[in-house]
């Protein structure tokens, strides 16, 4: 029996990276958004695709306090 991962690391390293595409934080990577504005965001509706599901875990990641084991992940300029 093979051990599976408890997560999709490939995902997380995605998420550090992506960026906002759109809106008044557009160019901004994910992980530095405001919470208030992924929280905005879930009130609305998360849009679809990728970016709704890095949206919708990002929330949970800043909701739990826990960007601090993303920001590592996160690509600078």
């Amino acid at each position: 029996m093979s051990e599976e991962e408890p997560f999709d690391t490939a995902a997380l390293e995605r998420l550090a990276a992506a960026r906002m595409p759109f809106g008044k934080y557009a160019g901004r990577l994910l992980i530095d958004l405001p919470e208030a504005y992924v929280l905005w965001f879930e009130r609305q509706g998360f849009p679809q695709g990728e970016l709704g599901e890095q949206l919708a875990s990002l929330l949970a990641i800043k909701a739990n306090g826990l960007e601090t084991l993303l920001r590592p992940l996160a690509t600078r300029p």
